[in-house]
This record gives structure tokens, C-alpha cells and sequence, in this order.
């Protein structure tokens, strides 16, 4: 195989034929789950508050099934001291049947957050002076299981480079997870 091939059909002739065995092959390697099992991920999928197609990519990506969320405050709206959290937010982080944790920006206090808001562990974001392994150190800490249980929900590219930095299922922009 030369480089750069992706193993496909070639496109020599009888190309049609390879073309289809190619897909065939394909669909057979994917598992076709029982509906029950599909129903019972469906029904998973609410609880943590993402759509279907969502959970079932980081599910595939991970192997695993999530335990929690990883929220930046700035995906809760928490920047200043003093805010309130959204309405429709509180009440979506409230109905989670996973665990919250959450990585506060200062100045805002992590204690403050964790008691004014439905959430259960906070800590503090890593600062943009700290290196890529001290990022990850710090967030891995926050979690209390594997970080590749835990999807990252954030606002910023910084907070999309703490999923990859802790080695977390993933991230989601907040306003997709929210529904903005």
C-alpha cells in the first residue's frame, strides 16, 4: 500500500463490485445493538442532559459510559462575583443524574459557587501561566473518578484544551449543552 492510501476500494476496473464488498465490510464490523440496549442509552442520554447522538459518540469514543461533567464558570455565566447563575441552567445542572464539578475562574471563590449552585465539587481553573501537565493535574484532581468518564463543558478554546490536557470523554461548547 502506497502512502497516503486510506485502504479503500481501488479504482481499477470492477470498481463497482470492490465498492460494495468495501461497505459491506464496513457495516459488518459496526455492532447492531438490541433495542433494549438502545432504549436503556437513550434513556441515559436524558439523564445527562444531551441529546442521543451526543452520548452515544463520546460512549464510542471512550468505551465508557459517562459519570460526570467538568463545567468551567463560564459555562455556568459565573464571571463576576456576585452573579447568579441562569434560571434555565440551574434547574438543568439540578436535574442531572450525574456528578458537577466545576473549575471557577477568579475572582471568583470556588466555595462560593459550589454552595450557590447545584453543584458538587469546585476548584480552581488552571491560570494560563501553568503548563499543559499542571492543567491536567489540577482538573484531574477535581474529578472523582476517571477523567475519561467526565465530558468538559466550557465557553473558551482554553476550556476546549482542558478536555485534551486531562485526558477527559470530551468537550461541548455551552451553549449546545444548554440549549442556547
Amino acid at each position: 500500500m502506497s502512502l497516503g492510501h486510506n485502504g479503500g476500494p481501488s479504482l481499477e476496473p470492477g470498481e463497482g463490485w470492490r465498492r460494495h464488498a468495501w461497505a459491506r465490510a464496513r457495516r459488518e464490523l459496526l455492532p447492531t445493538l438490541p433495542v433494549e440496549v438502545v432504549r436503556l442509552r437513550v434513556k441515559r442520554a436524558a439523564a445527562l442532559g444531551l441529546d442521543y447522538r451526543s452520548y452515544a459518540s463520546v460512549r464510542a469514543a471512550t468505551g465508557h459510559d459517562l459519570i460526570g461533567f467538568l463545567f468551567s464558570s463560564n459555562a455556568l455565566r459565573l464571571l463576576r462575583p456576585g452573579d447568579a447563575m441562569p434560571q434555565e441552567r440551574c434547574a438543568k445542572l439540578a436535574s442531572l443524574v450525574a456528578r458537577r464539578v466545576a473549575a471557577v475562574h477568579p475572582p471568583l471563590d470556588p466555595e462560593r459557587v459550589r454552595v450557590s449552585a447545584p453543584i458538587d465539587v469546585t476548584g480552581r481553573a488552571p491560570g494560563l501561566s501553568e503548563g499543559w501537565r499542571a492543567t491536567g493535574d489540577r482538573l484531574r484532581a477535581m474529578l472523582d473518578g476517571p477523567a475519561d468518564r467526565f465530558l468538559v463543558v466550557g465557553d473558551t478554546a482554553l476550556e476546549r484544551d482542558w478536555a485534551e490536557a486531562a485526558r477527559a470523554a470530551g468537550f461541548m461548547e455551552a451553549e449546545r449543552y444548554f440549549g442556547g
